[in-house]
C-alpha cells in the first residue's frame, strides 16, 4: 500500500490550477459557438478587402465546393488564366461553400489553388450572389460591375470564357 501526503499548500495549488484550466476550456467552448457568425463576418469582410485591393482590375469569382465534380476540372483551368492574365489586371478570388473547412482543405491539397481562396461555410456570401448551382462563377469588369455568370464549368466553353476575359482586359474604362 502506498500512502500520499499532500501538504495543503500544495492541494491549494493544485485546484486552482484545474479550475483555471476548466475555466480556460469554458471560455474556449462559449466562444467557439461565436466562431460560425464571426467566420461569416469575417468571410464577407475578406471579399470586400480582395475587391478592394483588386479594384480597377478584371476580377474572376467562382463558388466551389469540395464535392463538386466539375470544380475539379475548373481549377487547372483558373491556375492557368490566373498565370496568364494576371499582368495585364486579372485576378481570381474563389469562394469555398463547403461546410466542413477540413473538406476543402482535402480538395486544394489534391487539386490545388494559384489564387486567394475565402471560406464561406454558412453560405451568405452565395446567397448574395444569388448562386444556383456548382461551381458559379462571376466575371467582373474594370468598373467593378458584373459583366457575365456563368453556372456550371464546361470544358467546351473554355474559349468561351476566356474570350469574355480578353474583352473586359482590353476595355480600360467601361
Amino acid at each position: 500500500m502506498i500512502k500520499l501526503y499532500i501538504s495543503s499548500s500544495t492541494l491549494k495549488h493544485s485546484l486552482k490550477q484545474l479550475y483555471l484550466g476548466v475555466f480556460i476550456l469554458l471560455v474556449l467552448l462559449t466562444n467557439s459557438s461565436h466562431v460560425n457568425s464571426q467566420e461569416m463576418l469575417n468571410s464577407k469582410a475578406e471579399l470586400e478587402q480582395a475587391l478592394i485591393k483588386h479594384r480597377g482590375e478584371v476580377v474572376y469569382i467562382d463558388f466551389w465546393a469540395s464535392w463538386c465534380g466539375p470544380c475539379r476540372k475548373s481549377f487547372p483551368w483558373m491556375n492557368k488564366i490566373q498565370s496568364q492574365y494576371q499582368s495585364q489586371g486579372f485576378t481570381i478570388i474563389s469562394i469555398n461553400l463547403d461546410a466542413d473547412k477540413n473538406l476543402a482543405n482535402k480538395f486544394l491539397l489534391e487539386t490545388p489553388a494559384n489564387f486567394a481562396v475565402i471560406y464561406d461555410p454558412k453560405g451568405k456570401i452565395a446567397k448574395h450572389f444569388k448562386i444556383q448551382g456548382m461551381p458559379s462563377s462571376m466575371l467582373i469588369g474594370r468598373d467593378g460591375k458584373i459583366k457575365s455568370r456563368h453556372t456550371g464549368f464546361f470544358t467546351n466553353k473554355i474559349s468561351t470564357y476566356e474570350q469574355e476575359i480578353e474583352e473586359l482586359l482590353t476595355t480600360h474604362n467601361e
